[in-house]
């Protein structure tokens, strides 16, 4: 069974035993996680599509890390002009093994 869940912004199709990358949560390692904004849910012929949500389903994750992403240059630079910026950026993240589909 998979199901796909909106978390940070985004949406993420799971199945159970998947590692996904999302926008950092604020939850500590080893912490469970409930997903319950989940659109749609099922395998096969045995689909539910949400209205805009599945009522009932949940997807449930265990924090395996928050961390950091490699850094990102973001370079700005006005020709003729000697204006130059640079900036590092590194997104944080948290590393989610997915537990459990509940549709």
């Amino acid at each position: 069974m998979y199901a796909i869940i909106e978390t940070g912004g985004k949406q993420y199709k799971v199945a159970q035993g998947d590692v996904i990358f999302v926008e950092k949560l604020d939850a500590a390692e080893g912490a469970e996680v409930t997903f319950d904004k989940v659109l749609m849910a099922g395998e096969g012929a045995d689909v539910k599509v949400g209205t805009p949500l599945v009522e009932g389903a949940a997807v449930t994750g265990k924090v395996l890390k928050n961390g950091k992403a490699k850094k990102v240059i973001v370079f700005k630079m006005k020709r003729k002009k000697n204006e130059r910026k640079k900036k590092g950026h590194r997104q944080p993240f948290t590393k989610v093994e997915i537990t459990a589909v509940n549709a």
